[in-house]
């Protein structure tokens, strides 16, 4: 009886522990993201050293788009005209982001987001975390990036 208590106990610290997304936290979207690593599902993690690309999001009023960009020396990002239009889905606890371009639809579980972290998970159970990014300036040339 004492273990499972322990164990229930257990169990709803860890249910509690989730983030609550809020329709306000969507905006923590915006901006820059790079990746940091990829947890599988059996708990096998994949970290990342450099990226050559990043994630754009641009989002507002719960639609907007993703591209990937990539970081320059100067500070500031090369871009492509493609890109991912991206909807914000709120069911019931959840909150997904669903993807959709001339070729492909899916979606991924937004698990949590905060000002500087994002995690979210895919259809195969894989979560991707990533860090807030910011522009880098190796030139040295003081001008302010972007």
């Amino acid at each position: 009886m004492k273990k499972t208590f322990i164990i229930l106990v257990v169990s709803l610290f860890f249910v509690s522990c989730k983030q609550e997304i809020k329709p306000a936290d969507i905006a923590k979207l915006n901006g820059y993201w790079e990746i940091e690593k990829v947890v599988f599902d059996k708990g096998e993690e994949k970290d990342y050293k450099m990226n050559e690309s990043f994630d754009y999001f641009d989002i507002k009023n719960n639609k907007g788009i993703r591209k990937k960009v990539m970081p320059q020396f100067d500070g500031t990002f090369l871009t492509s005209d493609s890109f991912e239009n991206v909807s914000v889905r709120f069911k019931g606890e959840q909150v997904f982001l669903d993807y959709k371009t001339d070729y492909a639809k899916w979606s991924e579980e937004l698990i949590s987001i905060s000002d500087e972290k994002l995690v979210v998970k895919n259809q195969q159970k894989k979560e991707y975390h990533y860090k807030k990014a910011a522009a880098i300036n190796l030139l040295g040339d003081g001008k302010k990036t972007k």
